[in-house]
């Protein structure tokens, strides 16, 4: 059985493969304007803690997994419609309702639905009840926008997540995927460790490219 993966990284995974492979295969991890603004929109949802507003309980950094899966990681909010007093949290619920803090203004990512999927996929296992829907709270736009959990999304969740366990399968040294120059890799933390207008071009200048970094 492989380590459990972090849910985070199914939205790398499919944003990049490259980008999630260099965070789980090499361990890096770097900052950038971008992410210590994410930092700043989940720094309350970070808090762990419940409160309840108008007999929904809400659940802020609930931690979640699948053994199934093989999956780990947090959900930023879950609503909770609890089995008895609303008053207090309750083992089991009635239904939940998973919502992910996103950065940028309200848009539909592929990327994004997968991660909220897993959360959904997590409290299922767990709680051993269905949950149908989420949403995707995007914080520079301050809208809300709901994701349903169809087959086609959980299909594509679940092959994501056996793709990212390949990679840690794949034997003492797993080749990184090939990176994908696009206008977003300048935004993306990992771009100096990435170097896509190299490791983007075609195979021998890729295999120079490689040969940089071998001593």
């Amino acid at each position: 059985m492989t380590e459990p993966i972090p849910l985070s990284l199914l939205n790398d995974h499919l944003y990049c493969p490259r980008r999630a492979a260099l965070k789980l295969i090499e361990g890096w991890r770097e900052s950038n304007e971008h992410t210590l603004r994410g930092d700043i929109v989940h720094e309350h949802t970070d808090q762990r803690g419940y409160e309840v507003r108008q007999g929904v309980t809400l659940l802020r950094a609930l931690p979640v997994f699948s053994e199934r899966l093989g999956l780990n990681g947090k959900c930023d909010i879950v609503e909770m419609e609890p089995a008895g007093h609303p008053s207090r949290v309750q083992l089991q619920p009635t239904s939940l309702f998973p919502v992910e803090f996103k950065l940028g203004r309200r848009r539909r990512w592929e990327n994004d639905d997968a991660q909220l999927c897993a959360q959904a996929l997590c409290l299922e296992e767990m709680f051993g009840i269905p949950v149908p829907r989420g949403a995707v709270f995007h914080a520079d736009s301050k809208r809300r926008r709901e994701v349903e959990f169809t087959p086609e999304l959980r299909r594509l969740t679940e092959e994501a997540i056996s793709e990212l366990h390949a990679l840690l399968t794949a034997g003492p040294e797993p080749s990184l995927p090939p990176a994908v120059l696009k206008n977003a890799c300048e935004e993306c933390s990992l771009y100096k460790v990435c170097l896509p207008q190299v490791t983007s071009q075609p195979a021998a200048l890729a295999q120079a490219s490689r040969a940089l970094f071998q001593t």
